[in-house]
């Protein structure tokens, strides 16, 4: 039986893990959190991912748990709608669903086929022959067929067999932090958003569990590790002081403390997605970095990867090699997309923002 270790028990991980173990693989999943992850905005499913879930039999959970939301608002400083532009494409099907809770599903979709190592990562990675070797930061130690990094844009995994962070991902001048809040601001249907030159708050109403998402433009900011959640509260709170127009509440709720998520908008650009045995998968090898579709990327990459390694198992160098040449065709347009978005959703100066308020309005009477 072909043994993977799979880094990583988000979107990618739980999709890659579903599929290999459907089909007779053996398979380890470490997560450096003690569990999934609850907060985060929602995410769209559709188009290739959309195929893949409805085969996975998780269509109808997802729509049971769907947000609804129909509509962006962008408000002025007291509260008033200047612009709305429609989100969503009903008609093709797309699903818009709390990030955990598409996390949750496409875990649990696996049963209990998967041995699950939470609150341990990867330390080190040593290739030979048709094995990979690995230690844990715990201490512990395994030997795989495969290992599979599932584990985002800061992937331990890729900076083991493929690079460093520094040479790989690039900054693309924005922070996002996202955090629940305990009351939407507009309608069940409806983001609210405010916009201050090069700031963004908003508040999605994420089914009944609100989440508040903060985007700021910033140079990278040295040896800021995101992970040190009262050094990424202090920058937001800098940041966003007399800028937050109708959300001073939501401000408050940074500075009460409470779950925070924090990270650069980045792009990972990779010559190559393995080496080996080992390779990358979802955010770690193409990071679109919370504008677009990268969970549905994640998830069609994800199925693609597993598609081939069922289909040839004892050929790793082939079996990555086609994933990657498959996968690189659905992401490279979208990558081209990422500063079209950040100059809708952040707006560099109030020029830029009362342009886009005009072109959402026209656009709306088309």
């Amino acid at each position: 039986m072909t043994a993977v270790l799979i880094s990583g028990a988000g979107i990618a991980g739980s999709t890659l893990a579903y599929w290999l173990t459907r089909n007779g693989f053996e398979v380890t999943m470490v997560e450096r959190a003690e569990g999934q992850r609850s907060s985060g905005n929602p995410v769209d499913v559709r188009d290739r991912a959309l195929e893949v879930v409805t085969e996975m039999g998780l269509l109808p959970q997802l729509r049971a748990a769907a947000t609804a939301v129909d509509r962006l608002s962008f408000v002025d400083a007291r509260g008033r709608a200047k612009a709305v532009m429609r989100v969503g494409d009903p008609a093709a099907g797309t699903v818009e669903v709390a990030r955990a809770d598409l996390a949750r599903i496409l875990a649990e979709a696996s049963g209990d086929r998967v041995e699950m190592r939470w609150g341990d990562g990867i330390s080190a990675i040593e290739q030979s022959g048709a094995e990979v070797a690995v230690e844990f930061e715990s201490g512990a130690r395994g030997t795989y067929d495969y290992v599979l990094g599932a584990d985002g844009v800061h992937s331990a995994v890729r900076r083991l067999a493929l690079g460093t962070e520094r040479e790989l991902v690039q900054h693309m001048g924005i922070y996002i932090a996202t955090m629940p809040v305990p009351r939407a601001w507009g309608a069940a249907n409806e983001v609210v958003m405010y916009n201050a030159p090069g700031r963004s708050i908003s508040v999605h109403p994420a089914g009944g569990r609100p989440i508040a998402a903060f985007m700021f433009r910033h140079a990278a900011v040295k040896d800021l590790d995101h992970r040190d959640t009262d050094a990424c509260r202090r920058l937001l709170l800098a940041e966003f002081g007399g800028r937050t127009g109708p959300f001073d509440a939501v401000l408050d709720h940074v500075r009460g403390g409470g779950e925070l998520y924090f990270d650069a908008v980045s792009r990972v650009s990779l010559p190559r997605w393995s080496r080996g045995r080992v390779g990358v998968v979802g955010d770690a090898a193409s990071c679109l970095s919370l504008f677009g579709d990268g969970s549905s990327l994640a998830i069609a990459g994800a199925y693609t990867l597993a598609e081939e390694l069922v289909a040839a198992p004892y050929d790793p160098d082939g079996a990555l090699r086609r994933y990657e040449s498959r996968h690189r065709e659905r992401v490279g347009s979208r990558h081209r997309g990422v500063r079209m978005a950040s100059a809708l959703i952040v707006p560099a100066s109030r020029p830029a923002i009362g342009i886009r308020n005009t072109a959402v309005r026209i656009l709306a009477r088309a």
